[in-house]
């Protein structure tokens, strides 16, 4: 009878001194566990940067842009040498630029920080600002054509619907009802303040069709020029809320405005 108790005892003590898993296991298992959730979240923060590349390659692009800007602007102020036409490219840069950098600049800050209350807001007032200055642009390119071919008259009802059409798009840019502090904006304003604009476009490309290739300046290619710009910025006024990915039009249509600044620094050694 002892001896079964002792039999019993032995067994019961043998079964509790070996657990399933021993420390070792126990240990690995959990440095398994550890090394697998790290390798999970280098994952996701790997997916995240690849997420964010485009955004930061578009800010690259915007940076820039506005330094060419800059630049162009500084060029044709110090070589103007009392030329009118080149003293209005400077200030076609500046207002490019300037007017841009109010939108452009909110955008560098979302893709490198994140976005905020406060970076939505700025962006929202660049939006409002570039409107406007974008249609001062084509007053001046207006400007800038006569001051180019001074032979050619500057035909009355243009000039009238250049100034009709641009003022009337300013003022409606003005009216709360444009949402432009709201994400989602306002469809019909964006129609109102963008029709008029369209047919000042129009405007600027029969200016520089009329004139052609006169005195071998090649500003024929200002037509076109306008013409990608209108073509890449009305599908994003249009359709970019529902989808953003029709915002990458805005690339194109910004290189199309680099070119027309190129094309008055080609002129410098030429007028």
């Amino acid at each position: 009878m002892a001896s079964g108790d002792r039999s019993s005892s032995s067994t019961k003590h043998e079964t509790m001194a070996e657990p399933p898993y021993g420390m070792g296991q126990i240990l690995s298992a959990l440095f398994d566990c550890n090394k697998e959730k790290r390798a999970m979240r280098n994952t996701a923060e790997g997916n995240k940067a690849k997420s964010r590349m485009p955004e930061i390659g578009e800010a690259v692009f915007d940076i820039g842009y506005l330094l060419f800007d800059l630049v162009a602007a500084i060029v044709f102020f110090v070589r103007a040498d009392g030329r009118t036409v080149f003293l209005l490219y400077g200030a076609l840069a500046l207002i490019l630029g300037g007017g841009d950098a109010f939108h452009l600049l909110p955008r560098v800050s979302r893709a490198l920080h994140g976005t905020t209350e406060k970076t939505e807001w700025r962006l929202g007032l660049g939006l409002a600002v570039s409107s406007v200055t974008m249609t001062v642009f084509y007053i001046l390119l207006m400007y800038i054509w006569k001051a180019t071919f001074p032979a050619i008259a500057l035909p009355a009802p243009i000039a009238a619907l250049v100034w009709g059409t641009a003022l009337l798009r300013i003022a409606i840019c003005l009216f709360p009802q444009n949402n432009w502090f709201r994400k989602e904006g306002s469809p019909r304003w964006s129609l109102f303040r963008n029709a008029p604009f369209i047919v000042t476009g129009v405007c600027l490309v029969v200016l520089y069709v009329m004139s052609g290739n006169a005195n071998g300046y090649g500003l024929w290619r200002m037509a076109a020029a306008i013409l990608i710009s209108f073509g890449c910025y009305l599908p994003v006024t249009i359709w970019a809320k529902k989808r953003p990915k029709i915002g990458m039009l805005m690339i194109p249509k910004t290189c199309a405005y680099i070119w027309m600044i190129a094309m008055g620094l080609g002129l410098l050694s030429k007028i």
